[in-house]
């Protein structure tokens, strides 16, 4: 039976490439809707890119609902800087013909969390945590029908990306992290220090582009322009390619080492706002509330990513 998903994110390349991946395994992922929150750009192009990448891989029967324009107590940062103007520059940008859905995606995510069974959703969030945290405040009853959370964010080993020790998604919204963090339900972790075992080298994305299909096609366009900052940042061949870790977690956990830890938000030091608190060792003595990924078999990945992008030939 195929796994019932919500996925919440902010197109973004690395989004984009893990909704094709999302979309391409359509046996394994029942895609109840797409959400999409302000976070990598704001949220008139996030919603609008969400609709732009269901086009291009002929998909626009999956729903596409614009959540959150602004993280809970905070201002927005956004990160144009590395992933252009419209958020998934590389291609060429178009007015959708999809059209963004009327209701809200907090809305719609609690309609269909009350509508499930119990334990039986599970909730994909790639970007800030705003719009499952807002949920979760709105009607706290949905928890019984969350299955799980599988997100991507935080960095432990990594350090930080946005701040010297916050990762962009905790740091954007780091209350609703926080919230998230604490909902009790099982929560597991992409951080920076899985994510940055996945590099987009110029070899991977080259036997993408040989693909040969609109969406490999677009995939590899959008990773030549999303390595040039991580690249020049970190000195390596390619960046880190983030969010279709989460989905590759769901379609083949294997791929994956991680370990049961506390993870807690920083929410009020200026200094290390957003910082995700990893009791690795369990020094505290309190009860793990994430599994956080730390290895990961990034060949294994690569693998299944272009496996699934043949299927839009």
């Amino acid at each position: 039976m195929s796994e019932k998903i919500i996925i919440d994110c902010d197109p973004g390349q690395d989004d984009a490439v893990a909704l094709f991946l999302a979309l391409a395994s359509q046996d394994e992922l029942d895609i109840q809707g797409i959400t999409t929150v302000a976070g990598n750009v704001p949220l008139a192009l996030t919603e609008r890119n969400a609709r732009i990448i269901c086009e291009i891989a002929d998909c626009e029967d999956i729903p596409v609902y614009a959540g959150c324009p602004r993280p809970m107590m905070i201002e927005l940062v956004t990160a144009e800087n590395v992933h252009g103007s419209t958020g998934i520059d590389g291609i060429d940008i178009f007015k959708p013909k999809k059209e963004i859905e009327n209701k809200h995606a907090i809305d719609f995510i609690i309609d269909t969390l009350k509508g499930a069974e119990k334990d039986s959703i599970t909730l994909v969030p790639m970007g800030p945590l705003t719009n499952i945290a807002m949920s979760i405040i709105k009607d706290p009853t949905i928890l019984r029908n969350i299955k799980q959370i599988v997100l991507m964010g935080g960095a432990m080993r990594e350090a930080g990306n946005l701040s010297a020790s916050a990762e962009f998604n905790m740091r954007v919204d780091p209350h609703a992290a926080a919230k998230v963090f604490n909902c009790g339900k099982p929560i597991i972790v992409m951080s920076l220090d899985v994510t940055h075992k996945v590099l987009t080298s110029k070899e991977r994305v080259k036997r993408i582009e040989n693909i040969g299909n609109n969406v490999a096609s677009a995939t590899a366009d959008m990773l030549k322009f999303f390595a040039r900052y991580d690249s020049n940042k970190y000195g390596k061949d390619g960046a880190p390619l983030h969010d279709p870790c989460t989905i590759a977690w769901l379609l083949q956990p294997d791929l994956f080492e991680g370990k049961e830890c506390n993870v807690r938000i920083e929410t009020c030091s200026p200094l290390t706002m957003g910082h995700t608190s990893v009791d690795y060792w369990g020094v505290e003595g309190i009860k793990p509330n994430a599994i956080w990924m730390q290895n990961i078999d990034d060949e294994g990945f690569y693998d299944l990513l272009i496996k699934r992008l043949k299927k839009f030939s």
